[in-house]
């Protein structure tokens, strides 16, 4: 799905005073609670700025030697 920065922006600044219902251009959508709406958000946000995703760090550990003392 193709979201743009208008609807995101849209989306946040419905989210931050509390409204359930947005309008974007000639659409109208209803949420059913903010949850939703900030579940969408994140979405929303993952496939406009991809750059922004945590990347995932795996370290090994290794001890010195085979057997412990």
């Amino acid at each position: 799905m193709r979201f743009t920065i208008e609807q995101y922006q849209t989306l946040k600044d419905a989210i931050a005073s509390g409204v359930t219902t947005v309008t974007y251009g000639d659409k109208t959508v209803s949420y059913r609670s903010l949850s939703e709406m900030k579940d969408i958000a994140k979405i929303m946000e993952s496939e406009l700025f991809p750059e922004r995703q945590p990347r995932r760090r795996r370290l090994a550990e290794v001890e010195r030697g085979y057997f412990s003392k």
